[in-house]
């Protein structure tokens, strides 16, 4: 073990492929060899293959990538893939010069602390991160000698999804350079018969439409995507590669039948999906947060989401609209039919909603149960109808009953198994975890909504999932005496091309046969029937065994099964969650699955320098979340996807959140007291804030410094004529027509016009105004009588996504998307803070590992933030120097 070190990975689960493989030298951005401009840094990535194998549905994948160093000394060799979050990690080796070193599959625990010793003395390795909507990337990277060659395999499994009718696989594709010998193959078996097959990609033009080729024949399926060195270029002689973008194959199956049993080995899985069934009518509620945050964008597109969807509601469906705000507003007192008039008064009434106060969540929700309950009780809906509960928030409930899991309880009390509830987040400023919980314990499921330029497509895209129910209440049920840990096989509601699918152990291992009955109800009488297959029937079908990998129906039973206990787990409490963590963990370390519960470790060779590195899998509750930035004498941003909360806390400490990196920079910015700094100007919203500093009762004789913080805030929108000033002491609102001024012993929401303030008693206010971001002040406090220390504040901003593009300050110019690069992580001058090389904006800086804390949740103690530190008061870092930064007064 002394002779190895070793690199640990925690996944998280991807749900498609992507070769986006970068090539890099430690210091040199980029030079290109003009003979060979395959060649980058001395790196050729001189063959990559992505190779899948699908069979019944189960996808086996085979990324492949070698290179080779021409330089003449040591480089460092990046190999990063962007996998589907739906998909499991099962492998990854990297062969140096002959020499492989392959991945050990551990439980996320016991690697955390094998490694913590090597984790906190800076060495690194190896990451898994969220990387988009769909997608997580897998980077590793290894140092190798000059004239040596390295290959990197990774192989991921996923179960693909049926969808609007049919099968979808992404594969992401960024090599980033001209590779000699590049290729996509995909194999597809399908004993039931392909009755379709399609290939197609974002990068595609019309040259290389060609080189896919793709054939198909009753049970196999063949693509591949073989482009030339020419045909990767750009432009005839350019060295850059056309090939940036998702490839994604598309197939659907024959189907003679309702479903689809086949038996191996001793498992059984079943694939169900009807079809020319009559629609169900469904009942359907709205429920829309219309609070002061979502003004701006998000109701825009809210609007023309809702505008969308209403084109295509049926005339059997029955619907309604409820919004929250500090107080919950109906559409129509009860459901009503989607005749042509009623349409045509509900587009008037959509395009007239606006925002308004806060957040009643609890109230918007109840009220839509009530109405569902009140129109089957009275009759005013078909007997045979779908109920559906769609609930759209971009925020936290803070009217009424505010407490989450109270929330939950009285939902689920409420809706008793009745309805499915289906809940949108949309953005980051959302309890994700919450809603998810919310969701599945009702049937139905969560799904963020991305604060982006189609983010009404993306709602409209959800609807269009769940508007057209076929079945409800449908049951797959086999002999007990037979089988054994079946699958979930019982399902609220089956939607047009979708497809249900049930996995299981069959007690016998000889057993012969297996027989299915399945019951639902339907728009016009219920549906039963029973299905019984043999393994000879499976067995002929399963002829051409090249196409077939392992005991892939086994594996396909262990990735549903695991998946469906993560998924009951988010829910569980106590001894279940126990019990649910400890069935999928033992099913991930037999099956070598990376889930959230386990981690790979890989050796690598002994004279790499960066030795070891841990990274967590994220799930959307927690990977996904918002950028902070924030403010103290020492100043930090908080960057997590397209919506930046930014914020100052302490003696000012910034900190920028890097969510794509899942990192963080940060740095300080030491001022004499009484200088005031320009912390955030957009002059598009004219929203300014700037910070005065005062400093300690006197030097501290230990440090022989003087310590700084915000004892004074001024935030000012100019378009409503507004100035708020808060201090330690108390809170003042300015207008031409008058002064209004709280103290923080005050318990207060007050609003007026476009202003919102909430104070929470000797704790934290927030404050909002028009259509511009969102600010959160946090108070501290000390003792009185402390010998050194005054009470000050701290500044977090929310929503910065609502500030325009032209925002700059010292917190405002990282609002817009950054990104740096963290290279020779060596020891510093404390033992337990490495120091590195960060390169930014094409700069090298020096920086130092070390921790900030972010009082949001916790004001008396804080959270322990891990971050880049930048020295010199963020040279090289901001934009110009921090002086640059100061202004003469407040406002």
């Amino acid at each position: 073990m002394e002779s190895h070190l070793l690199l640990c990975i925690l996944l998280l689960i991807p749900a498609f492929a992507s070769s986006d493989f970068l090539v890099t030298h430690v210091r040199n951005i980029k030079k290109r060899n003009s003979d060979n401009d395959w060649v980058v840094n001395g790196i050729e990535i001189y063959k990559m293959k992505i190779d899948s194998k699908v069979t019944s549905r189960f996808a086996h994948n085979v990324i492949t990538s070698r290179a080779v160093n021409h330089g003449n000394a040591h480089k460092e060799v990046f190999f990063d893939v962007e996998l589907p979050k739906t998909a499991f990690i099962t492998n990854f080796s990297m062969t140096i010069d002959g020499i492989t070193y392959p991945g050990n599959i551990k439980e996320k625990e016991a690697a955390k602390r094998q490694y913590e010793k090597a984790v906190s003395a800076g060495q690194t390795a190896g990451l898994v991160k969220a990387s988009g909507r769909k997608t997580e990337k897998f980077t590793v990277s290894v140092n190798i000698a000059a004239g040596s060659k390295v290959t990197f395999e990774l192989i991921y499994e996923e179960l693909l999804k049926r969808q609007f009718g049919k099968y979808e696989m992404f594969i992401k594709v960024k090599p980033k350079q001209l590779v000699k010998d590049f290729e996509i193959e995909v194999n597809i078996f399908e004993p039931q018969g392909i009755s379709e097959l399609e290939a197609e990609g974002t990068f595609i033009t019309n040259d290389l439409q060609n080189v896919i080729k793709k054939t198909f024949s009753h049970k196999k399926g063949h693509i591949s995507f073989k482009p030339t060195l020419d045909q990767q270029r750009t432009c005839e002689n350019c060295s850059q590669s056309l090939l940036d973008g998702d490839f994604i194959v598309k197939y659907d199956v024959k189907r003679t039948t309702p479903d689809n049993l086949q038996i191996v080995n001793g498992y059984f899985v079943h694939f169900f999906a009807p079809t020319n069934l009559p629609k169900l009518p469904k009942n359907i509620i709205f429920i829309i947060d219309i609070s002061g945050s979502m003004s701006g964008r998000e109701i825009q597109q809210t609007r023309e989401a809702l505008l969308k969807i209403l084109d295509d509601i049926k005339e059997d469906d029955h619907f309604n609209f409820i919004l929250f705000g500090s107080n919950v507003h109906t559409w129509k007192e009860t459901l009503i039919k989607a005749t042509p008039e009623n349409l045509d008064e509900a587009r008037k009434f959509v395009r007239g909603i606006d925002t308004e106060g806060l957040t009643n969540l609890y109230g918007g929700i109840m009220k839509g149960i009530d109405m569902l309950n009140a129109a089957h009780e009275g009759n005013l809906v078909p007997k045979r109808s779908a109920s559906i509960i769609i609930m759209l928030t971009d925020g936290q409930p803070n009217v009424g009953i505010s407490n989450t899991q109270d929330i939950q309880t009285h939902v689920k009390k409420a809706i008793e198994g009745k309805y499915t509830l289906y809940n949108l987040g949309f953005g980051y400023g959302v309890d994700y975890n919450f809603l998810e919980k919310m969701a599945l314990e009702n049937k139905g499921l969560a799904r963020r909504i991305y604060p982006d330029s189609d983010s009404a497509l993306q709602l409209q895209g959800f609807y269009d999932e769940v508007s057209n129910p076929m079945l409800m209440d449908v049951e797959l049920n086999y002999p007990e005496n037979e089988i054994a840990d079946v699958t979930k096989n019982s399902f609220k509601h089956f939607y047009d091309g979708s497809e249900i699918v049930v996995a299981g152990r069959l007690r016998d291992i000889n057993q012969n046969s297996l027989t299915v009955d399945v019951t639902g109800e339907g728009a016009n009488d219920a549906l039963s029937f029973t299905s019984q297959q043999d393994k000879e029937q499976t067995a002929k079908a399963f002829q051409e065994q090249e196409y077939i990998f392992g005991d892939f129906i086994e594996r396909l039973w262990a990735y549903l099964t695991i998946e469906q206990l993560l998924e009951k787990r988010i829910s569980a409490t106590g001894e279940e969650k126990e019990n649910l963590t400890a069935e999928a963990l033992d099913l991930s370390l037999k099956y070598k699955f990376v889930t959230p519960l386990t981690s790979m470790v890989v050796t690598k060779p002994e004279e790499d320098e960066n030795q070891a590195a841990i990274a967590d899998k994220p799930t959307e509750g927690t990977a996904q979340a918002a950028p902070v930035a924030q403010a103290s004498p020492v100043h930090y941003v908080h960057a997590s996807s397209p919506t930046w909360h930014t914020s100052v806390d302490g003696d000012p400490h910034f900190i920028i959140s890097v969510p794509q990196k899942q990192d963080a920079i940060c740095f300080n910015i030491n001022e004499n007291p009484g200088a005031v700094l320009r912390l955030i100007n957009d002059p598009v919203t004219g929203i300014t804030v700037n910070g005065e500093l005062i400093g300690d009762k006197k030097v501290n004789n230990d440090a022989k410094i003087q310590n700084t913080y915000f004892g004074k805030l001024g935030i000012a929108n100019k378009h409503l004529d507004l100035k708020v000033t808060v201090t330690p002491e108390k809170i003042t609102l300015q207008k031409e027509t008058g002064k209004t001024t709280f103290t923080w012993l005050d318990s207060v929401t007050f609003q007026q016009e476009s202003l919102t303030l909430i104070i929470n008693k000797k704790k934290s206010l927030v404050l909002s105004m028009g259509s511009g971001a969102s600010f959160v002040i946090v108070l501290h406090q000390v003792w009185k009588k402390h010998p050194l220390h005054k009470d000050f504040l701290g500044l977090y901003t929310l929503e910065s996504h609502k500030l325009s593009e032209q925002t700059h300050g010292l917190l405002g110019q990282f609002f817009h998307p950054i990104d740096f690069t963290i290279l020779e992580i060596h020891p510093g001058s404390d033992p337990k803070k490495p120091d590195a090389t960060m390169i930014f904006k094409n700069k090298e800086l020096i920086v130092t590992r070390g921790w900030q804390k972010d009082y949001r949740r916790d004001p008396e103690h804080g959270i322990d933030i891990p971050c880049w530190f930048v020295h010199n008061n963020g040279a090289g870092l901001i934009d110009g120097a921090h002086t640059d930064y100061i202004v003469s007064s407040l406002f």
